[in-house]
């Protein structure tokens, strides 16, 4: 939470202050929004329909678009659903405007993410943005990580989590959701601000091989919330995740050698602006929860980057 309470909130009467109080210091709400990036990649991409970029890959039955464009998936004790992009790509914007569930919706995953996993079974890359279910008053926590050359799919799994509560609550309303994939940098971004980037710092830790988008929903009761304490429930069922205002632009294996993805910067930068590596790192002292590289219980000669 960010530190500082904002005068209004003192002058309000004691009983409305200490409810307000107390649904800040659970997370329910937020005091501030980050400082402005300055600059919105997702401007600079347009959006696609749906049905232009992508199919349903599973649980069709559970899959329903409206005229308007926006998508709506769910799961339940049945099945969940999930889609790809029709062509894989090498780098590129990948993101969507996503709304999520409220109330109990421990155990499920709602995400957006790329891989190559049908590609390469047992040998895959991976890049995630999941959004981890909760139980009632408690923040959903959005789960970044990045997987390369099967370090997802073997017996000793190698994740590079970060985990982020968010300065807004995602279930009143869509916020948009973005991986932005350079050949240098993978860019994960909030309403068009970084939350993390993850460099290349060697070809070893750095997906290469190109990649398809999905978006599911599925049960992940085994270590979704607070590390599987709490299974998904179906009495609560339906869960269901709504995505809209697609966008998509990058270089597909089709694309010639000079194709090149959507800036992450303003022109004369390489990487993040100043002005946008300070809205990220004012997101990540306030709202980081989880970061692998500063776990002591991890072997991080596996994981040399950090």
């Amino acid at each position: 939470m960010p530190s500082l309470l904002s005068s209004s909130l003192l002058q309000m009467p004691p009983l409305l202050f200490s409810l307000i109080l107390s649904l800040m210091l659970c997370g329910i709400i937020a005091d501030e929004s980050p400082p402005s990036p300055g600059y919105y990649p997702s401007s600079q991409v347009s959006s696609v329909a749906f049905d232009q970029a992508y199919r349903n890959l599973w649980g069709p039955q559970h899959q329903r678009l409206d005229q308007s464009g926006s998508l709506t998936i769910w799961l339940d004790s049945y099945s969940g659903s999930g889609f790809k992009s029709i062509r894989p790509y090498r780098s590129g914007y990948f993101g969507a405007a996503i709304k999520l569930q409220s109330g109990y919706t421990a155990g499920v995953i709602t995400c957006l993410y790329l891989s190559n996993n049908q590609d390469y079974p047992g040998d895959h890359d991976e890049v995630d943005i999941e959004f981890l279910g909760t139980i009632p008053d408690k923040q959903y926590v959005l789960q970044t990580n990045v997987f390369m050359r099967g370090s997802g799919d073997k017996n000793n799994v190698i994740g590079r989590e970060m985990r982020f509560h968010l300065w807004f609550d995602p279930t009143q309303d869509f916020h948009h959701y973005a991986i932005l994939w350079t050949p240098t940098d993978i860019i994960f971004l909030v309403d068009d601000v970084p939350i993390r980037n993850y460099p290349r710092k060697n070809d070893a830790t750095f997906p290469e091989r190109a990649m398809y988008v999905y978006g599911s929903i599925w049960d992940a009761s085994s270590w979704a919330t607070e590390n599987g304490k709490y299974k998904a429930d179906y009495k609560y069922q339906p869960f269901i995740g709504r995505y809209k205002d697609f966008k998509l632009q990058g270089c597909t294996t089709q694309s010639s050698s000079s194709c090149q993805p959507p800036s992450p910067s303003p022109p004369g930068y390489n990487s993040l602006s100043p002005q946008q590596y300070n809205a990220m790192q004012w997101v990540q002292n306030n709202y980081l929860v989880y970061d692998y590289c500063r776990d002591p219980t991890r072997d991080h000669t596996l994981t040399p980057e950090c």
